[in-house]
């Protein structure tokens, strides 16, 4: 289903889930009867990439930017179709937020604390899905966008300052923090009992201390993006949530959208691959998980390669230049065609390099879609320990934490692979020791054998790990110009909003792209140094 909604548009609020999350009617847990389980349902729900986000922002575009694969030719040049998908996707869910926020306001209750709960958890999810957002875009409308079924004033709101935004989530990340109540059964003060959404939460199932550790895990992620452009506003961030020990998500308890728990099927992955055709593995990041070019993969010391790609059509480990010149031959095939299901040898006489992993991209039930790993959780704690940000510097616990975000990482892509039910011809799994050993002890990934470049190899495996996140490899990119790479960087530091918002908002687009200069990808986010 494509959207294009602008952010003025009057939004017409389900009173029931899609179809493609369980079928609810009623919402025991508010006995007012109102819709505000079925909309929270409907945001959690909105989490979901999109099938021309996947095809136009993420194949076509920041794959290459990232170098995390290659694109083997000229593509369809077309990312308004994925800008309008990414837009109209936020702002529909911004104004289902804003309703459940009056709705809340509302409700008959003796003791407001009472909803303190349904508040953090609305705030966390407001909070993740406006820093992917703006993280895109820049400055966009927030603080009045999504409210026009209040008033028409904010018909077209206006655009708030990316800085503005960051500060305001990540204070209401501080919030929750503060006020969310992990008791079983938790009553207020007065003797009150807390509001729950109950099953409708399709996330954690109800798991406070779930919410409690995404919510500070986001605060970290987005306090170390723009440390270097307000470090007096970030720096006391991270040394909280460092120093403070404060619940944040840990291995096992990786942040995903899970299509078989939440009765989805992920088919615009299978989609946006067939569909594109042209990624492959890039000579970049075959360089960072074999240490040869060998054909018969006998160079390859990190068993992720084989969990994100395969072979080309003739069984062998080929990259596709990143850097490709007028020698590189011509790619071709039909790796991601669904024919594969029952002739699965057979990807086209003309795929010459190796494409991704034909499973990691059709099993549209059991493979889930990455919000954040506690690998990333630990690479951002190496970084501050490594840098002396927030902390005092200590190069033994950034070895500690580096090390932990290795395993992370490993245990979770093997894990993808494992539990998946149509995955045939599996990875060899690895012991808990073997994965320890790797991290510990490999000459290529350990930070031990490597004590001069350690920042380099933080960066590098955070990189790897958000290999099916590549628009938070374009943020870590963005952010610390650190990433592996091979020829110059190309100046792509947002995508342009897209066309209805400067048809349908005329005159607070032109202020806005007067402010910038020009609205271009040249133009660099906030938080850039």
């Amino acid at each position: 289903m494509k959207y294009k909604i602008s952010t003025f548009a009057i939004i017409l609020f389900l009173t029931s889930c899609t179809k493609d999350f369980e079928d609810i009617n009623r919402n025991p847990y508010f006995p007012t009867q109102t819709d505000i389980g079925p909309l929270f349902n409907t945001v959690i729900e909105s989490l979901k990439l999109g099938w021309n986000e996947q095809f136009y922002l993420h194949n076509e575009n920041i794959y290459g930017v990232t170098q995390l694969a290659a694109k083997t030719g000229v593509g369809f040049d077309n990312p308004n179709i994925g800008t309008e998908e990414v837009w109209g996707n936020y702002y529909k869910a911004l104004a289902h937020i804003r309703a459940i926020e009056q709705k809340l306001t509302e409700l008959n209750v003796t003791d407001e604390t009472a909803l303190d709960n349904v508040r953090a958890q609305l705030k966390v999810l407001t909070a993740y899905k406006t820093f992917r957002v703006t993280d895109m875009f820049g400055d966009m409308p927030f603080f009045d966008a999504g409210k026009s079924f209040e008033s028409l004033e904010y018909l077209r709101p206006k655009f708030d300052t990316q800085e503005a935004i960051y500060k305001h989530l990540l204070e209401e990340l501080k919030w929750v923090e503060d006020h969310i109540n992990l008791d079983l059964n938790p009553v207020t003060p007065t003797g009150v009992p807390y509001e729950s959404l109950g099953q409708f939460d399709n996330l954690f199932d109800g798991n406070m201390l779930l919410w409690k550790k995404f919510a500070n895990s986001l605060r970290l992620r987005h306090a170390m993006r723009m440390v270097e452009k307000d470090p007096a506003f970030a720096t006391p961030i991270i040394q909280e949530i460092i120093e403070g020990d404060l619940q944040v998500i840990a291995r096992g308890e990786d942040v995903v959208m899970s299509p078989q728990a939440q009765d989805w099927a992920n088919e615009g992955v299978g989609w946006s691959f067939a569909e594109h055709e042209k990624l492959r593995m890039g000579t970049t990041i075959w360089r960072e998980l074999s240490e040869n070019d060998n054909k018969d993969g006998s160079g390859i010391f990190d068993p992720r390669a084989r969990i994100f790609f395969e072979t080309n059509n003739a069984n062998e480990w080929v990259a596709y230049p990143n850097v490709p010149d007028a020698s590189t031959p011509a790619e071709g095939g039909i790796p991601y065609e669904q024919h594969r299901d029952f002739n699965y040898p057979i990807k086209g006489a003309a795929n010459l390099f190796s494409p991704f992993n034909y499973y990691l991209i059709r099993d549209d039930k059991t493979i889930p879609e990455i919000i954040l790993t506690a690998a990333e959780v630990s690479f951002l704690k190496a970084e501050a320990y490594e840098r002396g940000l927030g902390v005092a510097a200590n190069t033994f616990t950034a070895d500690g934490e580096y090390t932990e975000g290795v395993v992370s990482s490993l245990s979770f892509w093997q894990n993808i692979a494992v539990n998946s039910a149509i995955w045939e011809n599996k990875p060899q799994l690895l012991s808990e020791g073997e994965i320890q050993a790797i991290a510990n002890s490999s000459p290529q990934i350990s930070i031990f054998f490597n004590s001069s470049n350690k920042l380099e190899l933080i960066y590098k495996q955070q990189w790897l790990d958000a290999f099916r996140q590549p628009w938070e490899a374009f943020a870590l990119w963005r952010r610390t110009g650190a990433t592996p790479r091979e020829g110059e960087a190309p100046a792509f530091y947002r995508f342009p909003y897209p066309p209805t918002e400067g048809t349908n908002n005329p005159e607070n687009y032109a202020e806005q792209v007067a402010k910038m200069g020009e609205d271009s990808r040249a133009v660099k986010v906030w938080w850039m140094k």
